[in-house]
């Protein structure tokens, strides 16, 4: 060790934020593993590392102890033998003694080094992590730096950023050196380093890409109250401005559509439904089956679910192709829906069977209830006690 060492160290503490003491304090623990390695196990071993010259001394040390308490000659010294060192040394003192071995410098040097070059790896992955964390849920730039069935790899900068099969966009194309948008779902701490998990099927890449077309939408007089996504394919979104002068579906579109449309390219011609939302449920259900008229829509506040029934010539429109329109109402909504066609609608009004299917069920719980002879009356009563009991001692 020397002083071009210490100088280089200096610089790489200024450079990467790394806490010197620590650094340090750390390099002297490596030097102690070391020295106990190379030269044989030892309880009282001290390894000094000077933080100005960088000079590394090892020390012997031992307890000052009565006579009479004498045990370990590797770890105690007697006091009258520490006195003949040095006569004001007293019970409890420790004695060091420099033992630092000959070739000890070339071991110390390699350690040091090893040493440094992990904290460095820790540091930088440190800042890769802190960095990154701070962009979760946020849209980044990158490039396709390889791409497999299973996983697409994006080059972020300090770090790649891994997009596997569910968050790619279906048939999309991902070829080497393509530059790339993506959505940052997770930054994960692991032993090897940060992972980040980035994606191109996430509902927030979306709203992200509609903030940086949408001024509306960054200054927050529109918001985006809702997404329900298959990536690839199609995308419904809710929107409300907070500004009656503002129409929220037309700022999202702009003039000539030119804004949804650079959004669809981005995604590759994804279909995007934009819609208005709205506190009333029944109203923004309806809404929600865009393109599909509605006639009425009957809600159920507890079940949280909705009768919709549409014109007959409508009723494929409001399912979609696969269910896929009412399947991202449902989503976009949170309700469960429940499709007619007005004729289909009359037909079981007229025949009493467009609620008989929930009334069907609930007399079956009720006769099932009323049937069951093995239901103990005392054996309700004592679990009922219990249970009042235990709500009683929980409050």
């Amino acid at each position: 060790m020397n002083h071009e060492f210490m100088d280089a160290l200096n610089e790489i503490v200024e450079s990467k934020g790394i806490d010197k003491d620590i650094l340090i304090d750390t390099i002297e623990q490596a030097l102690l593993t070391a020295y106990k390695k190379n030269f044989g196990q030892a309880q009282n071993v001290e390894v000094e590392f000077n933080r100005e010259s960088g000079d590394i001394k090892v020390y012997s040390t031992r307890q000052v102890v009565d006579e009479s308490d004498y045990y370990d000659s590797f770890l105690e010294i007697e006091l009258t033998e520490a006195r003949k060192i040095d006569p004001a040394y007293e019970i409890g003192d420790i004695i060091r003694n420099e033992v630092t071995p000959r070739d000890f410098g070339r071991i110390a040097a390699q350690t040091a080094k090893q040493v440094v070059v992990q904290r460095l790896r820790e540091a930088e992955r440190e800042i890769v992590y802190n960095e990154f964390i701070e962009k979760e849920s946020e849209l980044v730039d990158g490039e396709i730096s390889r791409a497999t069935p299973n996983v697409v790899y994006v080059d972020l900068g300090r770090i790649e950023g891994i997009m596997t099969r569910n968050e790619k966009i279906a048939g999309e194309i991902y070829k080497e050196g393509q530059r790339i948008k993506v959505y940052v779902v997770e930054v994960r701490k692991t032993s090897k380093g940060p992972q980040i998990i980035v994606s191109r099927s996430h509902p927030g890449l979306v709203k992200r890409l509609f903030e940086l077309e949408v001024p509306e939408i960054e200054q927050g007089i529109v918001q985006i109250k809702s997404i329900a996504r298959e990536a690839g394919s199609r995308t419904k979104m809710a929107v409300k401005s907070i500004d009656e002068k503002i129409d929220p579906i037309g700022a999202c579109v702009g003039q000539k559509g030119i804004r949804v449309k650079h959004i669809v390219d981005e995604l590759g011609d994804e279909k995007i439904d934009i819609i208005k939302y709205s506190d009333d449920p029944a109203e923004f259900i309806s809404e929600a089956l865009s393109p599909s008229k509605v006639v009425k829509v009957e809600v159920n506040e507890e079940e949280k679910s909705a009768l919709v029934v549409v014109p007959d010539y409508q009723l494929s429109l409001a399912i979609g192709k696969d269910g896929q329109n009412a399947r991202l109402a449902a989503k976009l909504t949170n309700w469960k829906i429940d499709i007619k066609s007005e004729s289909q609608y009359e037909e079981e009004l007229a025949n009493g069977t467009l609620y008989a299917k929930e009334e069907k069920i609930e007399e079956e719980i009720v006769e099932d209830f009323e049937a069951d002879e093995a239901v103990d009356l005392e054996e309700v009563a004592e679990f009922e006690a219990e249970f009042a009991e235990n709500e009683e001692i929980e409050e």
